[in-house]
């Protein structure tokens, strides 16, 4: 089962779901940005790949915008070389437009992973023959001010169905992929990472999340995770 028909099944259980309060609206990427996001796995889903790198949930300024996992806009377009058509979500919140490749604003964790990757590998291409970026959840929750929920601190009664969905997710695209290493881009990610692939044969790790709202990444991110994933066997 290839990633785009992986998706194409996530996207039917993710739609049977519902959430409650606090969540007033969900965004769906892989469903109004569908075409960026399939250009991004035609493009660099080939497989096997060495390292799986598994993010939490798209932001509203990267992944929310170009359908790509931590899209930051200008360095998909301009490094990864994808540009496509991006619809709008069923319900958008006023707070939370979604103007595609159009968007002015920059998506700091996305910045600092794509630019990371540009700085280190040079080209897509040897960056992509060992590596691949992926979401555990592919949904954006929004509170009715606008505030961005975070999977891990949805009321279990909606995060348990939801973790179900995308650890099915998840273990399909390492069986496509192949990868010797999965690595949690945050603590969230990396746990959820070792309860869906328990029993698998692949090693599972975890580097700082790039976010801005993390304080050790705001010390100099890149050093940092060249030394974690060298600390995990992970050579560059």
């Amino acid at each position: 089962m290839d990633l785009q028909t992986i998706t194409e099944r996530l996207i039917d259980a993710l739609r049977r779901l519902r959430f409650g309060p606090p969540v007033a609206t969900v965004y769906n990427p892989l469903e109004y940005a569908a075409a960026p996001y399939a250009e991004y796995l035609k493009r660099y889903g080939g497989r096997p790949k060495e390292v799986l790198l598994v993010g939490m949930n798209p932001g509203p300024w990267g992944m929310a915008q170009t359908g790509v996992p931590f899209g930051e806009v200008q360095l998909v377009k301009k490094w990864l070389g994808i540009e496509g058509p991006v619809t709008q979500p069923c319900d958008v919140h006023p707070k939370r437009p979604v103007q595609g490749f159009a968007c002015t604003r920059a998506e700091v964790s996305g910045k600092r992973l794509w630019g990371w990757a540009e700085k280190t590998f040079d080209t897509p291409e040897s960056f992509f023959r060992r590596f691949f970026v992926a979401n555990y959840c592919p949904l954006i929750f929004f509170a009715g001010n606008g505030r961005n929920i975070t999977p891990n601190t949805l009321p279990a009664a909606d995060r348990n169905p939801l973790q179900a969905v995308c650890d099915e997710a998840l273990q399909r695209t390492v069986q496509w992929l192949q990868p010797r290493y999965v690595i949690g881009v945050g603590r969230f990610a990396a746990d959820c990472a070792k309860k869906a692939l328990d029993g698998g044969d692949v090693s599972i790790g975890r580097i700082t999340h790039p976010s801005p709202a993390n304080p050790r990444a705001n010390r100099g991110w890149e050093p940092l995770v060249m030394q974690e994933l060298l600390a995990l066997g992970i050579r560059l």
